[in-house]
């Protein structure tokens, strides 16, 4: 696996691996997004995304935000824990520009990152 890519293998594809990160999560939260991470057993981070219609209206919107989420855990994951990642988008995330919510989600990761190095030594 290259450096910086994001293959198939760093998703979260189905529904049951989404509903296990939702079951037991440690939360990374801001008033835009959520992010939940669980460990996994594997020797990388995955991600899956959830920005529903409701809270984003517009789907170039949705597509927008999904992109630069991915771009962003592209670059990050090297900093994270083997964790399964659920990005969740909430109400006013589409007003944001693209730096902000780059900027934002770097902030996610590192609190993530710190939250998941204290549980498993806590």
């Amino acid at each position: 696996m290259s450096e910086n890519s994001f293959s198939r293998e760093l998703r979260l594809l189905t529904p049951t691996h989404f509903e296990k990160v939702f079951q037991k999560a440690i939360p990374s939260v801001s008033p835009q997004l959520t992010v939940l991470g669980r460990f996994n057993q594997l020797e990388h981070p995955r991600l899956g995304i959830t920005i529903s219609k409701k809270r984003v209206k517009k789907a170039h919107d949705r597509n927008r935000i999904k992109r630069l989420i991915r771009e962003s855990f592209r670059l990050h994951q090297q900093q994270l824990p083997n964790t399964d990642i659920v990005v969740v988008g909430k109400s006013g995330l589409d007003t944001m520009t693209n730096q902000q919510i780059t900027l934002l989600l770097g902030k996610l990761w590192k609190k993530l990152a710190n939250r998941c190095a204290q549980s498993q030594s806590g």
